[in-house]
């Protein structure tokens, strides 16, 4: 099973250009993120005209989540068990965004994640990150505890730059969120929970993110924010993974690129191998 993760920027915007990359790269199911449109408006007949379908959530023109797949998809969660909200008036309701969806493709369980940017340290944006993580986290140990063999992936943009060498330069991002020691703290909390990151290993391209201001693909100057990470039954079968840097270089493309990776039943491996 090929799945990928991919922040579009705007689903309504890319909706062709990525049934264009669906095709291109026969991919089973994609986890999109930042779809920034309500239900209502995500573009579902292009997808489903390609034979994929799809589940959404979205509320606003902000966020916005998404799974297309054309393996199956049933028992769709909106939320992950926990999920925090957010105001910045902590006196106001906090309000859960639209930042995970999940739905079985397959026999695989599948969370698309836009975790929160955090904006700057200072900011009640930060703090809300921390938490978001700090209970995804949480989630997923007692998901594993009920059920070790479960095969699950968690991808999708976690706004975090676990290691030095994920971003261009690191003297840059001094004072900046992304790099800071809390949220690589609650991002290796996710693997302490029991989750593997299946595609550093496996690609040996650095980035997954380019700013558009600054020119900052051009240069080379990127991130590497985007991330599948498995349970341990799945993440067995990971077999390969790649960045398509290519569609990141294309005329209006996202300031993201594709991450992919294969799934293989160890069976099925050997005999291709």
């Amino acid at each position: 099973m090929r799945i990928v993760s991919w922040n579009v920027n705007s689903v309504r915007t890319r909706a062709d250009r990525i049934v264009d990359f669906l095709s291109r790269h026969d991919v089973d199911v994609l986890g999109i993120q930042e779809t920034k449109c309500t239900d209502a408006q995500f573009p579902y007949s292009v997808f489903e005209a390609a034979g994929y379908e799809v589940a959404h959530a979205g509320t606003n023109q902000w966020n916005g989540v998404a799974i297309v797949s054309r393996v199956g998809l049933a028992d769709v969660e909106k939320h992950f068990p926990g999920q925090p909200g957010f105001d910045k008036d902590p006196h106001n309701e906090q309000i859960v965004e639209s930042r995970a969806i999940g739905a079985t493709c397959g026999g695989v369980r599948v969370w698309s994640l836009y975790v929160p940017n955090g904006r700057e340290i200072a900011d009640p944006h930060y703090d809300y990150k921390l938490r978001w993580l700090y209970n995804l986290g949480f989630h997923v140990e007692n998901s594993l505890r009920e059920d070790p063999h479960q095969k699950t992936v968690y991808l999708g943009d976690f706004n975090i730059a676990p290691r030095d060498e994920d971003v261009w330069n690191i003297d840059f991002f001094a004072g900046k969120t992304h790099v800071t020691e809390p949220e690589r703290i609650v991002f290796e909390g996710l693997i302490e929970a029991g989750l593997t990151e299946v595609t550093r290993p496996l690609t040996e391209q650095r980035f997954t993110y380019w700013d558009y201001k600054g020119f900052r693909f051009q240069k080379g100057e990127g991130m590497r924010i985007d991330f599948q990470l498995a349970t341990p039954e799945l993440a067995r079968m990971a077999a390969h993974a790649f960045i398509d840097v290519e569609e990141r270089a294309g005329k209006g493309a996202s300031d993201h690129a594709p991450v992919v990776v294969d799934y293989v039943e160890k069976a099925t491996f050997d005999e291709v191998r």
